[in-house]
């Protein structure tokens, strides 16, 4: 899997680094899975390196099968 490094700020949220990632707060699930490692926290203490898996367009949601408030 090809991934990238992202240091964690003191109180970062999965969701928050997920739409850093992704523009997609829901893909936090991505994250958690290529992490077994880090404990599931609401917020992150400042410093933990997390992999992020890079995703292709395809695996991204398909923008007319979101809900129409998640519509770009």
């Amino acid at each position: 899997m090809n991934a990238i490094k992202h240091t964690t700020v003191e109180g970062q949220r999965w969701d928050q680094i997920a739409y850093i990632a992704y523009g997609d707060p829901t893909g936090y699930e991505r994250i958690l899975a290529a992490n077994p490692q880090v404990r599931f926290h609401a917020q992150l203490p400042g410093g933990i390196t997390l992999r992020i898996p890079i995703i292709s367009a395809s695996d991204r949601a398909n923008p007319t099968e979101l809900p129409p408030w998640k519509r770009p």
